[in-house]
């Protein structure tokens, strides 16, 4: 059994939403990253948790990003990161993690350093979620997709949506079943990750309404 099937179980859940939250226990120090250990118990580390987080590398995958015509390998991005995980017909936690995420590019814009950090919203419904969707799902959430520093990424399909967005980002996704299937919708977890320059995690934050107060304050000590 991986360490993703394992910390599936209801004791690992637990376990990783107590794990989640930001901030310094201590002066531990990680040479791969700027930001300290964030306050979890001292028992817990990065290789218990179901998903990449601190000082871990982000996982090795290339995903389309389709209003760019390109892919994108999130290891090499080349600057800080933020990554969250949606589905544009989500009526309930997508608008705000997408929200905290659109704050902070606002805020990269206002201060000029939209230069300096990426966006990569990923979907996990790439049936529904095309090019087309991801525009008028910009506009509607008042995303600056000219920025130049924003990129909706897409799965190929729906396996691939799995494999990487429940099995490597550790976020679970279910569709419901409806009777009329055009209205399905999903049941999921939420994470929005901080990256480094150098493709490491800083900050995993496990919230369905992520502090985006926080987000730019750890950033701005990631690009110090």
């Amino acid at each position: 059994m991986n360490r993703r099937d394992y910390l599936r179980t209801a004791t690992a859940v637990g376990i990783a939403g107590a794990a989640g939250c930001t901030g310094m226990l201590d002066s531990d120090a990680n040479p791969n990253v700027t930001l300290g250990k964030p306050d979890r118990d001292a028992d817990i580390t990065s290789e218990d948790l179901p998903y990449p987080a601190w000082g871990q590398k982000v996982p090795a995958v290339s995903l389309p990003a389709p209003l760019d015509d390109r892919t994108v390998d999130l290891r090499s991005v080349g600057k800080p990161s933020l990554l969250t995980f949606f589905y544009s017909h989500c009526q309930t936690v997508c608008p705000v993690l997408v929200s905290a995420m659109r704050n902070v590019q606002t805020h990269s814009l206002n201060e000029e350093y939209a230069d300096d950090v990426a966006f990569f919203p990923t979907t996990f419904d790439p049936a529904r979620d095309d090019a087309e969707r991801f525009r008028a799902y910009a506009d509607k959430m008042n995303v600056d997709t000219d920025a130049g520093n924003w990129h909706f990424l897409r799965p190929e399909s729906k396996d691939r949506a799995k494999s990487v967005v429940q099995e490597e980002f550790g976020v679970r996704f279910d569709r419901t079943e409806p009777d009329d299937m055009d209205r399905y919708m999903f049941a999921h977890s939420a994470l929005t990750f901080l990256v480094n320059a150098d493709g490491y995690v800083e900050r995993a934050y496990r919230s369905k309404s992520p502090n985006a107060d926080t987000i730019i304050s750890d950033l701005e000590e990631v690009r110090a």
